[in-house]
């Protein structure tokens, strides 16, 4: 059937051309049409699987090391998948082994920043080399002194805190795989934190959600974050206390 330009159907599918969100979906009496029905089980089924899907280590270190950082590989307090699920408290603490080798990095840093698989391994696998290669070169531009890269398994988005504590760091950025929605199962997050303690809280943090290709590019992600960073250090402040202008300045 033709749909006629403005008819409710027009109407529809214009607006489904600019949102990824479900919506003017097609019915079958008081139920969902099967084509519907079956894209919104395929993308729970996504959703699923982005969560329990193990992070691959050794490959991002390898692709993180091209940055020209020393790069370290440690795990949360949480031994395995399904604790880290069902203790959250757990991956946001470093395990032993963990505190000891970034202890022994430690150093006079200005930058902690931290790779997390998360809540989606994949987001961090995909997009956080992107974003970390748009930024590095201007904040060592600016003089930053950029702590070992470290990757951590099973981690929560506090587990900055302990990362940059170890090391010695003024200034936490954590890259996280975020929890998966139905239309976004790579999604990256990054938080940043300035003078990160063991007990900082979420107001004490900026947040730049929904890093992807189909969200914030990793160049506009890298441009916030390089002047969320700088707006910190001037101010000594994050989280609630700082705003985000970026706006459409240029990174220098």
């Amino acid at each position: 059937m033709t749909e006629e330009p403005d008819s409710p159907l027009a109407a529809w599918s214009r607006l489904r051309g600019l949102t990824a969100a479900r919506i003017g979906l097609a019915r079958s009496g008081a139920a969902l049409a099967t084509a519907p029905l079956l894209d919104f089980r395929l993308a729970h089924a996504r959703a699923r699987d982005a969560v329990h899907a193990p992070l691959d280590a050794a490959r991002l270190a390898e692709e993180a090391a091209a940055l020209g950082l020393p790069v370290l590989t440690v795990h949360s307090a949480a031994a395995h998948r399904r604790e880290y699920l069902m203790r959250p408290d757990l991956g946001r603490r470093l395990g032993a082994e963990a505190a000891a080798a970034l202890a022994a990095r430690a150093g006079a840093h200005d930058l902690a920043i931290v790779l997390a698989d998360g809540l989606s391994a994949r987001a961090v696998q995909d997009h956080a080399v992107p974003v970390l290669a748009a930024a590095l070169p201007a904040l060592r531009a600016e003089g930053w002194r950029v702590a070992p890269l470290a990757i951590v398994h099973q981690g929560r988005v506090a587990i900055g805190d302990a990362v940059a504590a170890a090391l010695g760091a003024s200034a936490a950025v954590v890259l996280i795989g975020e929890r998966p929605g139905l239309s976004a199962p790579d999604s990256l997050g990054a938080y940043l934190t300035w003078q990160p303690r063991p007990d900082s809280t979420d107001a004490e943090r900026n947040c730049i959600s929904n890093i992807r290709p189909d969200g914030i590019g990793a160049q506009e992600a890298a441009f916030k974050l390089v002047f969320l960073l700088r707006a910190m250090r001037a101010r000594g402040v994050s989280g609630v206390s700082l705003k985000d202008e970026s706006g459409m300045a240029a990174i220098d």
